[in-house]
Protein backbone atom coordinates (compact mmCIF):
# COMPACT_ATOMS: atom_id res chain seq x y z
CA UNK A 1 0.00 0.00 0.00
CA UNK A 2 1.50 3.42 -0.97
CA UNK A 3 2.55 5.96 1.62
CA UNK A 4 0.69 9.23 1.25
CA UNK A 5 2.82 12.38 1.25
CA UNK A 6 1.49 15.32 3.27
CA UNK A 7 4.61 17.52 3.25
CA UNK A 8 4.37 20.14 0.52
CA UNK A 9 4.26 23.91 0.16
CA UNK A 10 2.22 26.13 -2.10
CA UNK A 11 1.67 29.76 -2.97
CA UNK A 12 -0.86 31.51 -5.15
CA UNK A 13 -1.63 34.57 -7.15
CA UNK A 14 -4.96 35.52 -8.69
CA UNK A 15 -3.85 33.77 -11.90
CA UNK A 16 -1.70 30.79 -10.82
CA UNK A 17 -0.80 28.28 -8.11
CA UNK A 18 2.87 27.43 -7.32
CA UNK A 19 3.28 24.01 -5.65
CA UNK A 20 6.54 22.42 -4.40
CA UNK A 21 6.72 18.69 -3.60
CA UNK A 22 9.82 16.87 -2.26
CA UNK A 23 10.67 13.52 -3.91
CA UNK A 24 12.27 12.03 -0.74
CA UNK A 25 15.33 10.56 -2.45
CA UNK A 26 13.40 8.85 -5.30
CA UNK A 27 14.88 8.85 -8.79
CA UNK A 28 13.35 11.36 -11.14
CA UNK A 29 12.71 8.70 -13.81
CA UNK A 30 10.44 6.78 -11.41
CA UNK A 31 8.07 9.73 -10.86
CA UNK A 32 4.66 9.53 -12.58
CA UNK A 33 2.64 12.79 -12.84
CA UNK A 34 -1.04 13.06 -13.77
CA UNK A 35 -2.86 16.40 -13.92
CA UNK A 36 -6.51 17.15 -14.64
CA UNK A 37 -8.82 20.13 -14.27
CA UNK A 38 -9.66 19.28 -10.63
CA UNK A 39 -7.20 16.51 -9.80
CA UNK A 40 -3.41 16.28 -9.40
CA UNK A 41 -1.51 13.07 -8.67
CA UNK A 42 2.19 12.27 -8.33
CA UNK A 43 3.21 8.64 -7.87
CA UNK A 44 6.84 7.94 -6.94
CA UNK A 45 6.88 4.51 -5.37
CA UNK A 46 6.40 3.83 -2.53
CA UNK A 47 4.99 7.35 -2.03
CA UNK A 48 1.78 8.81 -3.43
CA UNK A 49 0.64 12.42 -3.54
CA UNK A 50 -2.79 13.45 -4.73
CA UNK A 51 -4.89 16.55 -4.24
CA UNK A 52 -8.45 17.40 -5.27
CA UNK A 53 -8.14 21.04 -6.26
CA UNK A 54 -10.33 23.76 -4.91
CA UNK A 55 -11.27 25.08 -8.38
CA UNK A 56 -10.68 24.04 -11.99
CA UNK A 57 -7.31 24.79 -13.59
CA UNK A 58 -6.06 24.98 -17.17
CA UNK A 59 -4.24 21.64 -17.36
CA UNK A 60 -3.19 22.28 -20.96
CA UNK A 61 -1.04 25.28 -20.07
CA UNK A 62 0.07 24.16 -16.62
CA UNK A 63 3.71 23.12 -16.17
CA UNK A 64 5.80 20.78 -14.00
CA UNK A 65 9.56 21.06 -13.46
CA UNK A 66 11.64 18.35 -11.76
CA UNK A 67 15.07 19.05 -10.26
CA UNK A 68 17.08 18.99 -6.99
CA UNK A 69 14.84 16.19 -5.62
CA UNK A 70 11.84 18.50 -5.98
CA UNK A 71 8.86 18.87 -8.32
CA UNK A 72 7.72 22.42 -8.98
CA UNK A 73 4.17 22.82 -10.38
CA UNK A 74 2.83 25.99 -12.00
CA UNK A 75 -0.94 25.61 -12.23
CA UNK A 76 -2.90 28.30 -14.06
CA UNK A 77 -6.41 29.04 -12.81
CA UNK A 78 -9.35 29.21 -15.12
CA UNK A 79 -10.88 32.01 -13.05
CA UNK A 80 -8.60 34.70 -11.54
CA UNK A 81 -9.70 34.43 -7.87
CA UNK A 82 -7.88 33.69 -4.68
CA UNK A 83 -8.42 30.19 -3.26
CA UNK A 84 -9.14 29.68 0.44
CA UNK A 85 -7.40 26.30 0.44
CA UNK A 86 -5.51 24.15 -2.07
CA UNK A 87 -7.80 21.14 -1.83
CA UNK A 88 -11.55 20.93 -2.00
CA UNK A 89 -13.11 20.76 1.50
CA UNK A 90 -15.59 18.04 2.56
CA UNK A 91 -14.66 15.42 -0.02
CA UNK A 92 -15.65 11.83 0.74
CA UNK A 93 -14.44 8.62 -0.91
CA UNK A 94 -17.25 8.38 -3.47
CA UNK A 95 -16.70 11.94 -4.59
CA UNK A 96 -12.96 11.30 -4.79
CA UNK A 97 -13.61 8.27 -7.00
CA UNK A 98 -15.93 10.25 -9.28
CA UNK A 99 -13.37 13.04 -9.62
CA UNK A 100 -10.64 10.51 -10.44
CA UNK A 101 -12.76 8.77 -13.10
CA UNK A 102 -13.87 12.06 -14.56
CA UNK A 103 -10.28 13.29 -14.80
CA UNK A 104 -9.16 10.04 -16.44
CA UNK A 105 -12.01 10.21 -19.00
CA UNK A 106 -11.20 13.84 -19.78
CA UNK A 107 -7.53 12.96 -20.22
CA UNK A 108 -8.43 10.07 -22.54
CA UNK A 109 -10.72 12.29 -24.62
CA UNK A 110 -8.03 14.95 -24.88
CA UNK A 111 -5.48 12.33 -25.86
CA UNK A 112 -7.89 10.97 -28.50
CA UNK A 113 -8.55 14.45 -29.85
CA UNK A 114 -4.82 15.15 -29.95
CA UNK A 115 -4.24 11.88 -31.81
CA UNK A 116 -6.99 12.67 -34.31
CA UNK A 117 -5.68 16.19 -34.77
CA UNK A 118 -2.22 14.80 -35.34
CA UNK A 119 -3.54 12.27 -37.86
CA UNK A 120 -5.54 14.99 -39.63
CA UNK A 121 -2.46 17.20 -39.75
CA UNK A 122 -0.43 14.29 -41.11
CA UNK A 123 -3.04 13.58 -43.78
CA UNK A 124 -3.14 17.23 -44.68
CA UNK A 125 0.63 17.28 -44.98
CA UNK A 126 0.53 14.16 -47.16
CA UNK A 127 -2.21 15.70 -49.33
CA UNK A 128 -0.21 18.89 -49.67
CA UNK A 129 2.94 16.90 -50.50
CA UNK A 130 1.05 14.83 -53.08
CA UNK A 131 -0.37 17.99 -54.64
CA UNK A 132 3.08 19.53 -54.84
CA UNK A 133 4.51 16.34 -56.40
CA UNK A 134 1.67 16.17 -58.92
CA UNK A 135 2.24 19.80 -59.80
CA UNK A 136 5.96 19.16 -60.29
CA UNK A 137 5.24 16.09 -62.42
CA UNK A 138 2.72 18.04 -64.46
CA UNK A 139 5.30 20.75 -65.06
CA UNK A 140 7.88 18.12 -66.07
CA UNK A 141 5.37 16.46 -68.38
CA UNK A 142 4.46 19.78 -69.92
CA UNK A 143 8.14 20.57 -70.39
CA UNK A 144 8.69 17.20 -72.11
CA UNK A 145 5.66 17.74 -74.33
CA UNK A 146 6.93 21.18 -75.27
CA UNK A 147 10.33 19.71 -76.13
CA UNK A 148 8.67 17.03 -78.26
CA UNK A 149 6.53 19.63 -80.02
CA UNK A 150 9.57 21.82 -80.70
CA UNK A 151 11.51 18.83 -82.06
CA UNK A 152 8.54 17.86 -84.23
CA UNK A 153 8.27 21.38 -85.61
CA UNK A 154 12.02 21.46 -86.22
CA UNK A 155 11.92 18.12 -88.04
CA UNK A 156 8.91 19.32 -90.08
CA UNK A 157 10.74 22.49 -91.09
CA UNK A 158 13.82 20.49 -92.08
CA UNK A 159 11.70 18.08 -94.10
CA UNK A 160 9.93 20.92 -95.86
CA UNK A 161 13.29 22.57 -96.62
CA UNK A 162 14.60 19.27 -98.03
CA UNK A 163 11.48 18.88 -100.18
CA UNK A 164 11.90 22.43 -101.45
CA UNK A 165 15.52 21.71 -102.36
CA UNK A 166 14.49 18.56 -104.19
CA UNK A 167 11.75 20.42 -106.03
CA UNK A 168 14.18 23.16 -107.10
CA UNK A 169 16.66 20.53 -108.29
CA UNK A 170 13.91 18.85 -110.33
CA UNK A 171 12.92 22.21 -111.80
CA UNK A 172 16.53 22.91 -112.77
CA UNK A 173 16.75 19.50 -114.44
CA UNK A 174 13.42 19.98 -116.19
CA UNK A 175 14.34 23.38 -117.68
CA UNK A 176 17.20 22.03 -119.90
CA UNK A 177 14.93 19.24 -121.06
CA UNK A 178 12.23 21.72 -122.05
CA UNK A 179 14.78 23.88 -123.86
CA UNK A 180 16.15 20.87 -125.69
CA UNK A 181 12.65 19.78 -126.74
CA UNK A 182 11.82 23.30 -127.91
CA UNK A 183 15.03 23.48 -129.95
CA UNK A 184 14.17 20.11 -131.51
CA UNK A 185 10.67 21.31 -132.42
CA UNK A 186 12.02 24.55 -133.85
CA UNK A 187 14.53 22.60 -135.93
CA UNK A 188 11.78 20.35 -137.23
CA UNK A 189 9.59 23.35 -138.08
CA UNK A 190 12.47 25.04 -139.92
CA UNK A 191 13.14 21.85 -141.84
CA UNK A 192 9.48 21.56 -142.80
CA UNK A 193 9.34 25.18 -143.99
CA UNK A 194 12.33 24.81 -146.36
CA UNK A 195 11.42 24.13 -150.04
CA UNK A 196 12.11 20.52 -151.05
CA UNK A 197 13.76 21.55 -154.36
CA UNK A 198 16.61 23.33 -152.70
CA UNK A 199 19.60 21.05 -152.25
CA UNK A 200 20.91 20.60 -148.78
CA UNK A 201 24.32 22.05 -148.27
CA UNK A 202 26.69 19.59 -146.77
CA UNK A 203 29.03 20.92 -144.15
CA UNK A 204 32.63 21.14 -145.24
CA UNK A 205 34.39 17.96 -144.36
CA UNK A 206 37.86 18.02 -143.06
CA UNK A 207 39.85 15.03 -144.08
CA UNK A 208 41.69 13.49 -141.15
CA UNK A 209 45.36 13.11 -141.33
CA UNK A 210 46.82 9.71 -142.03
CA UNK A 211 47.38 8.05 -138.71
CA UNK A 212 45.84 5.75 -136.19
CA UNK A 213 42.14 6.12 -137.27
CA UNK A 214 42.50 7.11 -140.92
CA UNK A 215 40.57 4.03 -142.09
CA UNK A 216 37.33 5.32 -140.44
CA UNK A 217 36.66 7.99 -143.11
CA UNK A 218 33.66 6.19 -144.57
CA UNK A 219 32.66 4.28 -141.41
CA UNK A 220 29.68 6.49 -140.49
CA UNK A 221 28.38 6.43 -144.07
CA UNK A 222 28.64 2.68 -144.15
CA UNK A 223 26.83 2.39 -140.84
CA UNK A 224 23.95 4.53 -142.08
CA UNK A 225 23.63 2.43 -145.24
CA UNK A 226 23.76 -0.89 -143.36
CA UNK A 227 20.83 -0.24 -140.90
CA UNK A 228 17.89 -2.46 -142.03
CA UNK A 229 14.23 -1.50 -141.90
CA UNK A 230 12.17 -2.67 -138.90
CA UNK A 231 10.45 -6.00 -139.30
CA UNK A 232 6.68 -6.39 -139.26
CA UNK A 233 5.02 -7.91 -136.17
CA UNK A 234 3.79 -11.48 -136.22
CA UNK A 235 3.09 -14.55 -134.04
CA UNK A 236 4.58 -18.01 -134.06
CA UNK A 237 2.56 -21.08 -133.07
CA UNK A 238 4.52 -23.78 -131.23
CA UNK A 239 3.09 -27.21 -130.43
CA UNK A 240 4.80 -29.81 -128.28
CA UNK A 241 4.52 -33.56 -128.54
CA UNK A 242 2.68 -34.92 -125.49
CA UNK A 243 4.92 -37.09 -123.29
CA UNK A 244 4.30 -39.22 -120.21
CA UNK A 245 7.84 -38.85 -118.87
CA UNK A 246 9.18 -35.46 -117.71
CA UNK A 247 12.57 -35.86 -119.37
CA UNK A 248 13.33 -34.58 -122.86
CA UNK A 249 13.14 -37.02 -125.75
CA UNK A 250 16.86 -36.82 -126.45
CA UNK A 251 17.64 -37.79 -122.83
CA UNK A 252 15.29 -40.79 -122.61
CA UNK A 253 15.30 -44.39 -123.72
CA UNK A 254 12.39 -44.74 -126.13
CA UNK A 255 12.35 -48.53 -126.12
CA UNK A 256 12.27 -48.82 -122.34
CA UNK A 257 9.61 -46.14 -122.07
CA UNK A 258 7.39 -47.89 -124.61
CA UNK A 259 7.87 -51.16 -122.75
CA UNK A 260 6.89 -49.50 -119.48
CA UNK A 261 3.79 -47.93 -121.05
CA UNK A 262 2.83 -51.31 -122.50
CA UNK A 263 3.13 -52.92 -119.08
CA UNK A 264 1.02 -50.17 -117.54
CA UNK A 265 -1.70 -50.71 -120.16
CA UNK A 266 -1.64 -54.48 -119.50
CA UNK A 267 -1.83 -53.86 -115.75
CA UNK A 268 -4.86 -51.62 -116.20
CA UNK A 269 -6.60 -54.21 -118.40
CA UNK A 270 -5.81 -56.95 -115.87
CA UNK A 271 -7.06 -54.67 -113.11
CA UNK A 272 -10.38 -54.09 -114.83
CA UNK A 273 -10.85 -57.85 -115.31
CA UNK A 274 -9.37 -59.25 -112.06
CA UNK A 275 -10.40 -56.49 -109.66
CA UNK A 276 -13.85 -55.28 -110.69
CA UNK A 277 -14.24 -53.25 -107.45
CA UNK A 278 -11.66 -50.75 -108.85
CA UNK A 279 -13.77 -49.98 -111.90
CA UNK A 280 -15.50 -47.08 -110.08
CA UNK A 281 -12.19 -45.31 -109.39
CA UNK A 282 -10.99 -42.36 -111.40
CA UNK A 283 -8.28 -42.81 -113.97
CA UNK A 284 -5.56 -41.17 -111.84
CA UNK A 285 -6.60 -43.24 -108.81
CA UNK A 286 -5.71 -46.37 -110.75
CA UNK A 287 -2.14 -45.17 -111.19
CA UNK A 288 0.27 -46.53 -108.51
CA UNK A 289 2.61 -43.57 -108.95
CA UNK A 290 -0.22 -41.13 -108.31
CA UNK A 291 -1.26 -43.11 -105.22
CA UNK A 292 2.36 -43.12 -104.02
CA UNK A 293 2.54 -39.30 -104.29
CA UNK A 294 -0.81 -39.05 -102.51
CA UNK A 295 0.49 -41.24 -99.68
CA UNK A 296 3.66 -39.14 -99.44
CA UNK A 297 1.58 -35.97 -99.02
CA UNK A 298 -0.58 -37.61 -96.34
CA UNK A 299 2.57 -38.82 -94.55
CA UNK A 300 3.98 -35.26 -94.60
CA UNK A 301 0.77 -34.02 -92.91
CA UNK A 302 1.09 -36.80 -90.25
CA UNK A 303 -2.11 -38.52 -91.45
CA UNK A 304 -0.52 -41.96 -91.25
CA UNK A 305 -3.69 -44.09 -91.43
CA UNK A 306 -4.82 -42.43 -94.68
CA UNK A 307 -1.28 -42.80 -96.08
CA UNK A 308 -1.39 -46.57 -95.29
CA UNK A 309 -4.69 -46.84 -97.18
CA UNK A 310 -3.17 -45.09 -100.22
CA UNK A 311 -0.10 -47.37 -100.18
CA UNK A 312 -2.35 -50.46 -99.76
CA UNK A 313 -4.32 -49.54 -102.87
CA UNK A 314 -1.13 -48.84 -104.83
CA UNK A 315 0.34 -52.22 -103.79
CA UNK A 316 -2.83 -54.01 -104.89
CA UNK A 317 -2.47 -52.27 -108.25
CA UNK A 318 1.26 -53.05 -108.60
CA UNK A 319 2.96 -55.23 -106.01
CA UNK A 320 6.41 -55.07 -107.62
CA UNK A 321 7.36 -51.52 -106.57
CA UNK A 322 9.64 -51.75 -103.51
CA UNK A 323 9.26 -48.06 -102.61
CA UNK A 324 5.56 -48.62 -101.82
CA UNK A 325 6.48 -51.23 -99.20
CA UNK A 326 9.18 -48.99 -97.74
CA UNK A 327 6.79 -46.02 -97.43
CA UNK A 328 4.12 -48.21 -95.84
CA UNK A 329 6.73 -49.55 -93.43
CA UNK A 330 7.55 -45.96 -92.43
CA UNK A 331 3.85 -45.34 -91.72
CA UNK A 332 3.61 -48.52 -89.60
CA UNK A 333 6.72 -47.42 -87.73
CA UNK A 334 5.06 -44.07 -86.89
CA UNK A 335 1.91 -45.96 -85.78
CA UNK A 336 4.05 -48.31 -83.57
CA UNK A 337 3.04 -51.36 -85.68
CA UNK A 338 6.53 -52.81 -85.55
CA UNK A 339 5.72 -56.31 -86.92
CA UNK A 340 4.02 -54.86 -90.02
CA UNK A 341 6.93 -52.46 -90.52
CA UNK A 342 9.36 -55.42 -90.46
CA UNK A 343 7.20 -57.38 -92.94
CA UNK A 344 7.01 -54.50 -95.43
CA UNK A 345 10.76 -53.87 -95.16
CA UNK A 346 11.49 -57.56 -95.81
CA UNK A 347 9.20 -57.57 -98.89
CA UNK A 348 10.96 -54.47 -100.25
CA UNK A 349 14.36 -56.19 -99.80
CA UNK A 350 13.16 -59.30 -101.65
CA UNK A 351 11.86 -57.23 -104.58
CA UNK A 352 15.14 -55.31 -104.76
CA UNK A 353 17.11 -58.57 -104.81
CA UNK A 354 15.01 -59.88 -107.73
CA UNK A 355 15.64 -56.65 -109.65
CA UNK A 356 19.39 -56.93 -109.00
CA UNK A 357 19.48 -60.46 -110.39
CA UNK A 358 17.48 -59.72 -113.54
CA UNK A 359 18.73 -56.21 -114.45
CA UNK A 360 22.13 -54.69 -115.07
CA UNK A 361 23.19 -52.03 -112.53
CA UNK A 362 23.13 -49.08 -114.94
CA UNK A 363 19.74 -50.05 -116.36
CA UNK A 364 18.39 -50.57 -112.81
CA UNK A 365 19.63 -47.12 -111.77
CA UNK A 366 17.95 -45.48 -114.77
CA UNK A 367 14.73 -47.38 -114.16
CA UNK A 368 14.68 -46.41 -110.49
CA UNK A 369 15.46 -42.81 -111.38
CA UNK A 370 12.51 -42.69 -113.80
CA UNK A 371 10.00 -44.64 -111.73
CA UNK A 372 10.78 -43.78 -108.13
CA UNK A 373 12.41 -40.34 -108.42
CA UNK A 374 15.67 -41.35 -106.67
Amino acid sequence: MPVRVSEFSWQQTPAAIFLSLPLRGVCVRDADVFCGESYLKVNFSPFLFEVFLYAPIDDGNSKAKIGNDMIFFTLYKKEPVMWETLSMPGVDKEMMQRIREKSILQAQEKAKEATEAKSAAKREDQRYTLGVMMKIEEEERKKIEDMKENERKKATRELEAWKECQRQAEEQKRIPRKEKCQRGRQAEERGALKPPSLPRKAPPTRLPERGKNWENIFSEKLKEDSIPAPRSAGSIQISFTPRVFPTALRESQVAEEEEWLHKQAEARRALSTDLPEFCDLKEEEKNPDWLKEKGNKLFATENYLAAVDAYNLAIRLNSKIPLLYLNRAACHLKLKNLHKAIEDSSKACKIMKLHLRSTQPTQLYRMMQRRFGI
